[in-house]
C-alpha cells in the first residue's frame, strides 16, 4: 500500500477514534454520570481481559484507548477497501458516512462485542440508538468525508 494511502488511513482512524471517545467520554461520563473516564477506557480494555481490566488502573484504561484507536483504524481501513471496490461512495461521501456509522453498530454489537471478553450489558432501546447516532456522526461520517477527500486527490 503506498504511504500516503497509510497515512490517510491513519489520519482518518485518528479523527473517527478521538471524536468517538471524546463523544463517549461526555456522554456517558460528563452529561449521564454512568461511568468515569477510567472506567469507559477500562471498558474497552475489558473487550481482551475481561473483567480483570477494571482493576488494572490507569495502565489498563490506556490499553483500552490504545485499542480503541486499533479498531477505529481497522474500520478505516475497510472503509477504503469499500472505496476502491465502489467508487461512487466518494461522490455521496456524507450519505455513506452515515450508513458505515450504523454497519460499525451492527459489527461491534453483533459481532465483535459478542465474541469478546466484555461483561455483557442489558438492552435498551435508548442505548442503541445513543450509540448508533455517536458511531454514525462521530465515527462513520469523519472516515468517509476524510477518506472521500483523500481519494479524490
Amino acid at each position: 500500500m503506498p504511504r500516503q494511502t497509510t497515512k490517510l488511513i491513519l489520519k482518518a482512524g485518528i479523527i473517527a477514534g478521538t471524536l468517538d471517545i471524546l463523544a463517549a467520554i461526555v456522554a456517558y461520563g460528563f452529561i449521564l454520570s454512568k461511568a468515569p473516564v477510567i472506567k469507559i477506557l477500562q471498558s474497552i480494555a475489558s473487550g481482551i481481559y475481561g473483567v480483570k481490566a477494571f482493576a488494572g488502573g490507569w495502565g489498563m484504561a490506556i490499553q483500552g484507548l490504545i485499542f480503541h484507536y486499533l479498531i477505529a483504524i481497522i474500520f478505516a481501513f475497510l472503509f477504503y477497501l469499500l472505496i476502491k471496490a465502489i467508487p461512487l461512495i466518494v461522490k455521496f461521501s456524507v450519505i455513506t458516512g452515515l450508513l458505515y456509522g450504523i454497519i460499525i453498530w451492527l459489527i461491534m454489537n453483533l459481532l465483535v462485542l459478542p465474541a469478546s471478553q466484555v461483561p455483557p450489558r442489558s438492552f435498551s432501546t435508548r442505548g442503541m440508538i445513543e450509540g448508533m447516532l455517536i458511531l454514525m456522526f462521530f465515527v462513520g461520517l469523519p472516515i468517509s468525508v476524510v477518506l472521500s477527500k483523500g481519494v479524490r486527490r
